[in-house]
């Protein structure tokens, strides 16, 4: 299978903050931009894959700037490492100033999918070339997340976890 970048998979949704999706201080639902994160992510993991694909989990959300009432809202979703059937997703949250248009970092995520046939069985996907700076920071940093993730799941030996002990070397 040949690799792909994370260029070849990227998505990028833009939308509107409207009434209804907001709490009583007239910011975004943090479950809204959870699911519009899922939707943005899993067209990513689908370029990527080219497979159907389901959400794994949700490894980390960090909700640092609130998104205000009719503010422009992108998410920007890549896929920073593929791994057997299983890809994981780095979304950056960006909030459009309203008269400038200046873009500000509001929020980011990550998420995991795994690509699976009619059948719902994991199928083997392309490995991932990244290419930029940033890119390959975070494919690397995503071996180290997936290993603690099964070090405290009890599905690997922290012994066995040789980037976690690279760490702490």
């Amino acid at each position: 299978m040949q690799a792909k970048t994370p260029s070849e998979s990227c998505s990028i949704m833009t939308d509107l903050v409207l009434p209804s999706e907001t709490n009583p201080l007239n910011n975004l639902f943090g479950g809204e931009l959870l699911a519009r994160m899922d939707r943005c992510a899993s067209i990513a993991a689908r370029r990527h894959s080219r497979r159907i694909v389901v959400t794994a989990s949700v490894n980390h959300v960090a909700f640092n700037r609130s998104i205000p009432l009719g503010s422009v809202v992108t998410v920007e979703a890549n896929v920073s490492r593929a791994f057997k059937s299983s890809m994981e997703i780095f979304l950056d949250v960006w909030v459009e100033d309203r008269e400038s248009g200046d873009r500000t970092k509001a929020n980011e995520a990550i998420y995991t999918f795994v690509a699976v046939d009619d059948t719902g069985r994991p199928v083997k996907i392309p490995p991932l070339q990244p290419e930029s700076e940033l890119e390959k920071q975070r494919y690397d940093a995503a071996l180290r997340r997936k290993q603690l993730s099964l070090v405290l799941a009890g599905k690997m030996k922290p012994s066995d976890a040789t980037e976690l002990k690279a760490l702490f070397e």
